[in-house]
């Protein structure tokens, strides 16, 4: 499978989970055996003089709580050296080309750089991306640990701002993170960007107006960082997470079931594909009001202006540029004026 994708241009990145692992992981199960006298039992956080809520008359940590996912000690160079063999099994044998590392946010500083140096003697480019929540995404994202990181930041501040009519949330967050200032913290770096994924409701669940769904992804690839797409979503499938099962954000798909949602995101995909001011270029807001957001990605060669209206009503922005409307194909001739019909966004290239 890995060479099939790889055949097609596509790269494989795992799921890496090295903070915890169940309870049936047979070195936890060793320890519950043989206690003190269990080769393993520095590779969790054990207290023999506590008892577990499963009665095993010992105290273990659990991720957060969590007693069913065993916490792992990775300041134990065991501990490391097993998650390390196991990195080189899955790049040596099938060519993996990264790992999306589960709460990232967890992981042990010393562990991610040890990691990430393994990774590099291992494969050129491998990428490294890590499920971080909230703080400094700087910590664990830089030249010595991770490549990128989940932006739950943006993804709160799109749907939301979407739902409230209320643009100037989405955009404090993009003007804090990669505004021209330079202590924009994460400037020319490039974040997981998305809208919905396998631990959150589905944007089509999410947004109070169904009309705008195709609009969030508008503005999804317009943004910098990584545009991430999840399963299912690019039809608009629904999904609400549920108290004790996220299965509802999870289904099993028979087949694909594209529809016109499904041929908007691939327009978007190829022109963001073709953008290298889309794809890493800077950001700069231009307009911003409750319910109208444009600003301006750039680099050395080309410009692009992403204008979003969000209202029932026409709104004009002021261009004094030739431009070509690159969702819809049109060259639009300077008139020093653009008016945005209700409830759309454009991607417009200065020519």
């Amino acid at each position: 499978m890995c060479e099939d994708l790889h055949n097609n241009g596509i790269k494989v990145v795992l799921d890496g989970v090295f903070n915890h692992v169940g309870r049936g992981f047979e070195p936890f199960m060793d320890v519950c055996k043989n206690r003190e006298n269990s080769p393993y039992l520095n590779w969790f956080h054990i207290d023999l003089n506590g008892n577990s809520n499963y009665n095993d008359g010992l105290w273990y940590e659990g991720w957060e709580g969590n007693y069913d996912l065993v916490k792992l000690n990775l300041q134990n160079n065991d501990v490391v050296e097993y998650l390390l063999d196991a990195v080189s099994f899955w790049i040596n044998e099938f060519g993996i080309d990264g790992i999306r590392l589960d709460v990232a946010y967890c992981l042990d500083f010393d562990f991610l750089r040890r990691l990430r140096r393994h990774v590099d003697s291992l494969k050129e480019d491998f990428f490294l991306v890590g499920e971080m929540l909230h703080g400094d995404y700087n910590q664990r994202m830089n030249d010595e640990m991770l490549n990128s990181a989940t932006n739950y930041e943006c993804y709160k501040g799109i749907y939301s701002s979407f739902n409230s009519s209320n643009m100037h949330e989405i955009a404090y967050s993009l003007n804090r993170q990669f505004g021209n200032e330079q202590w924009c913290i994460y400037r020319g770096k490039h974040l997981f960007s998305f809208v919905d994924n396998h631990d959150v409701a589905r944007i089509a669940s999410q947004l109070t107006d169904l009309e705008k769904l195709p609009l969030i992804y508008g503005m999804l690839f317009s943004l910098p960082g990584i545009p991430c797409i999840y399963y299912g979503s690019e039809w608009g499938q629904t999904g609400k997470k549920e108290q004790e099962s996220d299965d509802s954000l999870r289904p099993e798909f028979t087949k694909p079931m594209p529809n016109d949602l499904t041929k908007y995101i691939k327009k978007l995909i190829s022109i963001r594909n073709q953008s290298s001011a889309l794809q890493k270029g800077e950001f700069k807001e231009l307009v911003l009001t409750n319910k109208q957001f444009v600003f301006e990605r750039n680099d050395q060669q080309e410009r692009i202006i992403v204008a979003l209206n969000l209202d029932d009503q026409e709104f004009t922005i002021s261009l004094n540029e030739n431009l070509i409307s690159l969702i819809d194909q049109q060259e639009i001739e300077n008139q020093g004026q653009i008016v945005l019909k209700p409830k759309t966004i454009h991607y417009f290239k200065v020519k």
